[in-house]
């Protein structure tokens, strides 16, 4: 009993529901293991008497929460104080406000902030705690739109090395919103990557969050590149024309993309960049981006310099390193200035051609631009980790509960953070993430946004079977986000795909946060809820950081993550969704962004094809016999057909693939839905997806370019010029008007 309720004060749930109806209790074991991750002994009776105590004398007598919130139509709780007790606030901008006896009404009325609360008792107790006053809502996106998803990887141009980088994006966006009216690209995440070879290709499970990855640079739109002379010239004319070759190669050989190549050409690059003297105004503005960056571009590059001695993971590092504030690494860090200098300017490059793209976006008439795409996420040995550890849970890995398609739950392999440790710090690793990635983006996904409220954290070394639910603030989490995104404009859309915890929905539409809402995922299980009913094949089916990272690292070898957890369970099958009606267009939520499929599901073309059931049954992903796969599909396939024949959606009749592409888009547009996504590679009928969960080496995931229904590579010059695409984007602009 004391360890259930130690538990419940620390946010650690002692039981989780696998399905509806049934509750399962959490192992005592590993009650013990999360609550030691947050600091707390519970392993003995004593221990845990020990660890109540200590908190009724901390935190249970504590005058202030570790961090307080307040906003428009929601003051802060402070019943607790005692009579007499006043208050004061230092705000952001450096002034004082003294608010005398608590009024938790006058702190709605402050500046929207980060600021400090300050309480003093009679009896001459103080307390210091932060004051986040947000707004109630994010900025809504600005009427309704439709753009392009892309994996930019996968976006090669005839300019590209290799990948889709940074000038592709720009391009793609200024041609896109000038030529088809559209109002954002969406992206994959575009986070700093554990350095190889190899490195992991997945774009869900990095190194960074905090920061871009220069893979991504346009080498020649950096300015320094026109003042390349004498040896460096010739030799970055050697590696452009490598780069040349290699694009050839994926473009026209049917090679794979090969970041780690495209890094090496690039890297090399990039080192004779770093030698051409900055101009002063370039000189002056590099020194600003230094210092508004601060600790945190100080602590990545110093991880970057030293991981080139030691490797990637800090963990393995000498004893003296894997400490960012030891005096080991103060001295390593001074002597490594130089390298810290070249990973600093990477950063730096990398931001102004992001800046740049968000530039040729809304200059092309984009309403929102780029949106860009949260993982759930870090790598436990990248350096996020390393430069935050107080921030992360030791010993911790964040997955999904067994549920009764999948008895063996998910381990994702990325550590958790510590919601004490967020609380403690005023949500300040949190609010620096977002800030940054707000920089440049006119909308920002987070991808399984229902990791805000909770997260399943599964113990190092046992199987996700054994792990348990951990409480975080959602009032807290979505109270930083608000702000943030008010302060850049910015709408956010969350990856709520999936069995989602009661409230969690309601919660994130009061806050204006976009869903995610599916095609082949939006039906009517009965009782009026969206999204529940999985399908039992699809249960291996997954996205996320762990569907293409190695087997070794997913402890069920499974290749699950967050986004597949929530993706590739739901599609309705006959017979165990015979009332799985597809929702009419009018039932759709008007707060979402709409698609036909993902980077994880099938493409369009490949459904409408069957060319995704015959590539899951070659790999050996086929949950029943072929035959029984293949009817299912069928019929899936011609009940879609059916309900858009029957809405006067599909005039050209069935049979003709390019025209069921079109119809389904056309259904989207009936939706209430404010923001319209079309998958890029169904713009021109690729068949591949881009990441097949559950595999590794079977399937080439993340390394695919864009490709035509043959399997043949689309540079960005040819999607421009598609007449395909071009009927295609037609029926959406048309829609608009």
């Amino acid at each position: 009993m004391g360890r259930a309720r130690l538990a419940r004060l620390h946010g650690v749930a002692t039981s989780y529901a696998p399905s509806p109806g049934k509750s399962v209790q959490t192992a005592d074991d590993t009650v013990v293991a999360v609550l030691a991750a947050l600091g707390v002994d519970a392993s003995t009776p004593h221990a845990v008497r020990t660890a109540l105590a200590a908190y009724e004398d901390g935190a249970g007598r504590a005058l202030l929460p570790r961090t307080v919130v307040a906003r428009p139509d929601r003051p802060p709780d402070l019943t607790g104080l005692p009579e007499g007790t006043v208050l004061r606030v230092e705000t952001e901008g450096g002034g004082t406000a003294d608010l005398g006896a608590p009024d938790p009404a006058a702190l709605t009325r402050l500046p929207l902030g980060i600021h400090v609360l300050e309480a003093q008792t009679p009896g001459g107790r103080t307390a210091r705690a932060p004051l986040i006053v947000a707004p109630d809502r994010v900025p809504a996106p600005p009427g309704r739109s439709h753009g392009f998803l892309v994996q930019l990887y996968s976006l090669l141009s005839r300019r590209s090395w290799g990948m889709g980088d940074l000038g592709d994006l720009a391009d793609l966006a200024a041609w896109s919103g000038r030529a088809l009216g559209t109002g954002f690209v969406q992206l994959n995440p575009l986070h700093a990557a554990v350095p190889g070879p190899p490195t992991d290709p997945s774009p869900y499970r990095p190194s960074s969050r905090r920061f871009p990855d220069p893979v991504h640079l346009r080498i020649e739109h950096i300015p320094e590149y026109a003042d390349l002379a004498g040896t460096a010239r010739l030799r970055a004319d050697e590696l452009a024309a490598r780069a040349h070759t290699l694009r050839s190669e994926v473009l026209e050989g049917g090679a794979l993309i090969d970041r780690d190549a495209v890094w090496a050409l690039k890297r090399e690059a990039l080192e004779l960049l770093w030698a051409v003297p900055l101009s002063p105004g370039r000189r002056a503005a590099y020194c600003d981006f230094l210092a508004e960056q601060g600790q945190a571009l100080e602590d990545h590059a110093t991880w970057c310099a030293i991981a080139e001695r030691h490797g990637p993971d800090w963990r393995g590092w000498p004893d003296g390193l894997r400490d960012p504030r030891s005096p080991g690494t103060a001295r390593l860090r001074h002597r490594l200035l130089d390298r810290i200098d070249f990973h600093c300017r990477l950063a730096w490059l990398t931001d102004q051609q992001l800046a740049a793209a968000q530039r040729a976006a809304r200059d092309a008439g984009m309403a929102i631009g780029l949106v860009h795409d949260l993982a759930v996420g870090v790598h436990p040995s990248g350096a996020d980790t390393w430069a935050q550890q107080d921030a992360f849970a030791a010993g911790m890995s964040i997955g999904a509960p067994p549920d009764a398609f999948n008895a063996r739950g998910q381990d994702w392999g990325l550590p958790p953070w510590r919601p004490d440790a967020l609380a403690a710090a005023g949500y300040a690793p949190y609010r620096e993430l977002l800030r940054g990635l707000l920089r440049h983006a006119g909308a920002l996904r987070i991808d399984h946004v229902m990791g805000l409220f909770r997260l399943w954290w599964v113990p190092e070394g046992r199987p996700p079977t054994e792990g348990a639910y951990v409480r975080y603030d959602g009032e807290a989490m979505l109270s930083v986000l608000a702000l943030e995104a008010q302060r850049a404009g910015a709408a956010v859309i969350g990856e709520d795909l999936g069995t989602v915890e009661p409230g969690v929905r309601d919660a994130l539409d009061a806050r204006g946060v976009l869903g995610t809402s599916v095609l082949w995922f939006e039906r009517d299980y009965g009782g009026g809820e969206r999204d529940v009913a999985p399908r039992a094949e699809a249960a291996e089916a997954a996205d996320g950081p762990g569907a293409a990272r190695a087997p070794e690292a997913v402890p069920d070898g499974s290749g699950r993550g967050p986004a597949g957890e929530d993706v590739a369970a739901r599609e309705a099958a006959p017979g165990s969704g015979a009332a799985a009606r597809i929702l009419a267009p009018g039932e759709w939520r008007s707060g979402c962004l709409a698609t036909v499929t993902t980077h994880d599901l099938p493409t369009t073309a490949a459904r409408l094809t069957g060319a995704d059931v015959a590539l899951r049954e070659r790999l050996g992903l086929l949950a029943g016999p072929p035959e029984r796969e293949r009817s299912r599909a069928t019929y899936e396939l011609a009940e879609l057909m059916g309900e858009l024949v029957r809405r006067g959606l599909l005039p050209e009749g069935q049979g003709d693939e390019e025209a069921a592409v079109k119809a389904v888009h056309r259904f989207l547009l009936r939706t209430p839905a404010r923001m319209v996504g079309v998958w890029l590679p169904d713009a021109v009928g690729d068949r591949r997806p881009q990441n097949l969960p559950g595999t590794w080496d079977e399937y080439p995931n993340w390394r695919l370019p864009i490709a035509g229904p043959d399997g043949r590579p689309h540079t960005l010059e040819e999607l421009a010029a598609s007449p395909r695409l071009h009927a295609l984007m037609r029926e959406l602009s048309d829609g608009y008007r």
